[in-house]
């Protein structure tokens, strides 16, 4: 069944690489990927390390292979973030552990003078998988990617590996959500909008979520075709 493309959205996979938990505490953003989901594929991609000026911390240069001699060859984070904001321009976003990148996200945006209008929600997959996979060992992007046997993405703590993974992890919740609500979605696509309504809600809830996002969705369908 196909659907305009009106019902469909494009998702934007957002993983940063920092130099500490959280921009209050001081920290800065090293390196930012997007990756683009829509339609069940990844269909684009974008990375840069961004040199903010601030100082990588051994142990974080351990974790992550980014140096401070990278990033003193790196673009400036304000021309980086201005980049990366257009090419996820009126996508929804998703990241794993999502209130760490979302605040490095609106951080990082508002000292590039392009902060938005109004916040983005981000949907979570750490909060989403704790919902469908309870019998996972626990909810680390490394962990649920083994869970599910996904590819190799290369080396983890680098922003694309883990975009990418995270992606993949990504398009596997939307295919089980069809999979598990298939009689309430009757196909319609798994949109950002019921992702970020069922991380809200807990797993029994799920249902009833699904069949009242359905019902809607279906309406604008017929609105859709109405006018085509």
């Amino acid at each position: 069944m196909s659907f305009p493309d009106a019902l469909l959205d494009t998702i934007a996979v957002i993983d940063f690489e920092t130099t500490g938990h959280s921009p209050q505490g001081g920290g800065r953003a090293t390196e930012i990927a997007a990756v683009l989901v829509r339609d069940g594929a990844i269909v684009g991609q974008y990375q840069s390390l961004m040199n903010t000026g601030a100082w990588v911390p051994p142990f974080i240069e351990r974790l992550t292979g980014i140096s401070n001699e990278m990033l003193e060859q790196a673009p400036d984070a304000a021309q980086v973030m201005r980049e990366v904001d257009r090419f996820a321009a009126g996508c929804g976003m998703v990241a794993h552990n999502a209130s760490f990148d979302r605040g490095f996200w609106l951080h990082e945006l508002q000292r590039a003078d392009c902060a938005p209008e109004r916040a983005p929600e981000f949907a979570c997959t750490v909060k989403l998988a704790r919902r469908l996979y309870p019998e996972a060992p626990n909810c680390k992007l490394g962990t649920l990617a083994r869970h599910h046997a996904l590819p190799d993405n290369g080396r983890a703590h680098r922003a694309l590996a883990d975009a990418l993974t995270t992606a993949q992890l990504l398009l596997r919740m939307q295919q089980d959500l069809q999979r598990e609500f298939s009689e309430q979605l009757q196909g319609l696509p798994v949109r950002h909008e019921l992702l970020a309504r069922l991380q809200g809600v807990t797993r029994p809830q799920f249902g009833r979520c699904v069949a009242a996002y359905a019902r809607e969705l279906s309406q604008r369908r017929q609105a859709c075709l109405s006018l085509a």
